[in-house]
């Protein structure tokens, strides 16, 4: 039987791996993406060996996911075959289920401050968003939150909590930091527990190459909604994936980014993009502009004539 190894793909959320190598047993070894995950892979089939690679996301680095899944699109192919992409080790919604689990070992009038290494803007963000649903969910009154190297750090997050009358300040981990900011930080999970989640990944893995999917397209298309909004321009479009494909009827609201729906009203200026602008008479550099009320009804008339 060919003998499988794991590699753990790291990032911002465990430092890199520096919080993580102490959790995992040994027969797990870590990985940047990139060059040291693409070395790490080679060793691995030098020695025979199938791979399977986790990212250790908690749901707030897709772009982990997506390095990854580049760095393993490069191999040659006959590694490529013998390489799986697990999916993330975990997602926001497990994140903020863990969290609570945490959440239930604390006195409900100490004040709960959810701390993790920075990252991005928008992964940082993520971390506020996913605080917010744990204090949804929990009972206690207050929950803030800190970011290690990160604004606020967690002596703010505290000095916050303080404010605003807690007098006692629990801080839960919501990643793996190399160095926790106090001493009895509550984990976000056992290393028997971590070991299972991880464990679970893998034979899912494994079991999806099984039926043909070795999660690198998957990967691939993990960030794309990660990140600021943005357009297409001439020539720029491309398949968002399966089901994303959509029309907009007359007067139908339609996505301008993520999670924002519009309409566009009396004489506001949009973008038709170069298709519509065309439907129009306009030239494609001409895209953007504003109808007056009579325009809007003219065109109307216009589509139902059609």
């Amino acid at each position: 039987m060919t003998k499988q190894h794991t590699i753990a793909v790291v990032g911002h959320e465990s430092d890199d791996g520096r919080g993580l190598r102490a959790l995992l047993v040994p027969s797990v070894s870590t990985a940047t993406p990139g060059r040291e995950l693409y070395q790490r892979v080679a060793e691995a089939r030098g020695r025979g060996e199938q791979v399977c690679v986790v990212p250790m996301t908690l749901g707030r680095d897709p772009e982990l996911v997506a390095d990854a899944a580049r760095t393993l699109r490069s191999l040659c192919p006959e590694d490529r075959k013998a390489t799986v992409l697990a999916s993330s080790f975990g997602t926001t919604g497990h994140l903020i289920g863990w969290l609570r689990a945490s959440a239930t070992k604390v006195a409900t009038d100490t004040a709960l401050l959810v701390v993790a290494p920075t990252g991005d803007p928008f992964s940082d963000a993520e971390l506020f968003r996913v605080a917010r649903l744990v204090r949804q969910y929990a009972r206690h009154r207050t929950v803030e939150v800190a970011l290690i190297g990160g604004d606020p750090d967690p002596r703010e997050g505290r000095a916050r909590c303080v404010a605003l009358g807690a007098d006692e300040v629990a801080v839960l981990l919501a990643g793996w930091p190399a160095v926790p900011p106090v001493d009895d930080a509550l984990p976000l999970l056992t290393p028997t527990a971590l070991a299972g989640v991880l464990a679970s990944r893998v034979h899912e893995a494994w079991h999806r190459l099984d039926h043909g999917d070795d999660g690198v397209e998957r990967g691939l298309a993990e960030a794309h909604g990660h990140g600021y909004a943005h357009s297409h321009g001439p020539g720029d479009d491309h398949d968002h994936g399966p089901g994303d494909a959509h029309s907009h009827g007359p007067g139908e609201p339609h996505s301008h980014g993520a999670g924002v729906f519009r309409s566009p009203s009396a004489g506001e200026p949009h973008s038709h993009g170069v298709r519509q602008a065309l439907t129009h008479g306009q030239s494609p550099g001409t895209a953007f502009h504003a109808h007056s009320p009579s325009e809007r009804t003219s065109e109307s008339a216009q589509a139902l004539a059609r």
